[in-house]
């Protein structure tokens, strides 16, 4: 089945191109709010921001996901650091403030709340107060530490009828929306494999696996299902790394190991994947993303807040072969979307009206919990196949970090 013509966005109007991205969104089960569409809820909200400065701060501006939204009140900002927690404050207009994000949630009840710091070491604390007294929650990705953080906070927020998202904003941008539904219509065919590599920065290797590969493994589970099983190799200064080389990241997310990775992935229906993040690999690969390959074609998503799409295209035949050229999808909707559209503060903005849409409807948001444990759990699937030198089933058994002590070898080293 082929794609019907898409108008280009500079031949579209802005309500055309609005209504669009909602269609394919709705058409992928994945609803999708922007600036200009009718707010998914308009139920008068509580909110507040739990945020910690010189701890992961709040993260990729998520003390002002609620900025702009007539429904809400923010009530509150909690942050143990005075210059930060005013500057929040006057950053989200809170109308107060605390040192103790607990005492914050036991005075104010709110409906709605921010889990805001970069760092993971506090977000299962934080998330799991903010369900307790009733509040559904927005999370700072990584979802957690660990797998078993993750699945205690879904199976209280399940139990209470609350909802988490999760900031992994790509998975809403309006292009890859438009991505999904192209693909589902044969537009590289069958899809056989996914190639994903990191920023490949200072951070190569463990800490761009969880802090930015856990991006990539969300989009690939959206093109591609659940994984299967991983295998993986992880080198440590040239060897295979073994656990006295985790140690804690730059940022506190948690240890890891490895300062250069390759992993694979097993996907249904034949797709294959890999993950790679090595610091010699960084010129040559180019930007962070993926590339999706299939029997038709090849796609390129360079990955970014709002990220960008290519394709590629046969060039002509020279004496060395065939050259080809990844140029900008056609028909993507997005090409000449403002800086506005492609902002930090739209990305979040369509992650929280999807969000205020789930609470309305009694349904699990796009960027659900779920859907960032099971990033996470890829993540951490890599250092556990490359401590085990084989392949580990997914989902993952074991619930806890695959660096953290087993009992019998916490007792020993006591």
């Amino acid at each position: 089945m082929t794609e019907s013509p898409v108008p280009s966005f500079d031949a579209m109007t802005r309500r055309q191109f609005l209504a669009r991205a909602i269609g394919l969104a709705t058409a992928a089960n994945l609803p999708l709010a922007s600036a200009e569409s009718p707010r998914p809820s308009q139920q008068k909200f509580r909110a507040a921001i739990i945020g910690d400065t010189g701890h992961g701060n709040y993260g990729h501006d998520h003390d002002l996901i609620f900025s702009g939204r007539e429904n809400i009140t923010v009530v509150a900002v909690a942050d143990p650091n005075e210059s930060g927690r005013d500057k929040a404050a006057a950053r989200s207009h809170a109308l107060r403030r605390y040192a103790n994000y607990r005492e914050m949630l036991q005075q104010e009840k709110p409906q709605l709340v921010s889990v805001a710091p970069r760092w993971t070491d506090q977000h299962h604390a934080m998330a799991l107060a903010a369900l307790r007294v009733g509040a559904h929650v927005y999370l700072e990705k990584p979802i957690t530490r660990t797998l078993a953080e993750a699945d205690e906070l879904l199976k209280v927020a399940n139990r209470a009828g609350l909802k988490i998202a999760v900031a992994h904003q790509m998975r809403l941008a309006p292009n890859i929306l438009f991505l999904k539904k192209s693909l589902e219509q044969g537009l590289i065919g069958e899809l056989l494999e996914i190639r994903a590599h990191g920023k490949q920065d200072q951070r190569a290797g463990g800490e761009d696996l969880i802090v930015l590969g856990v991006h990539l493994f969300d989009l690939m589970r959206f093109f591609a299902d659940d994984p299967l099983w991983c295998a993986a190799r992880v080198l440590h200064d040239g060897h295979e790394i073994t656990l006295a080389d985790a140690h804690p990241a730059t940022e506190n997310i948690g240890l890891v190991a490895g300062d250069e990775i390759f992993a694979q992935f097993a996907f249904p229906r034949g797709v294959n994947a890999t993950f790679s993040s090595r610091a010699k690999n960084r010129q040559t690969a180019g930007p962070w993303g993926l590339e999706l390959i299939g029997t038709k074609g090849a796609l390129k998503i360079l990955a970014d807040i709002f990220p960008k799409l290519y394709a590629l295209k046969n060039g002509t035949w020279t004496a060395n072969g065939q050259a080809d050229e990844w140029r900008p999808l056609e028909n993507d909707p997005t090409l000449s979307a403002s800086e506005t559209e492609r902002s930090v503060a739209r990305a979040n903005q369509r992650v929280v009206d999807d969000w205020l849409e789930a609470i309305a409807r009694n349904r699990e948001p796009a960027c659900s919990g779920y859907a960032g444990m099971k990033a996470l759990e890829m993540a951490l699937a890599v250092f556990a196949a490359g401590l085990s030198r084989g392949r580990v089933e997914l989902p993952l058994k074991d619930r806890n970090h695959p660096f953290a002590p087993k009992q019998g070898e916490q007792r020993r080293r006591n």
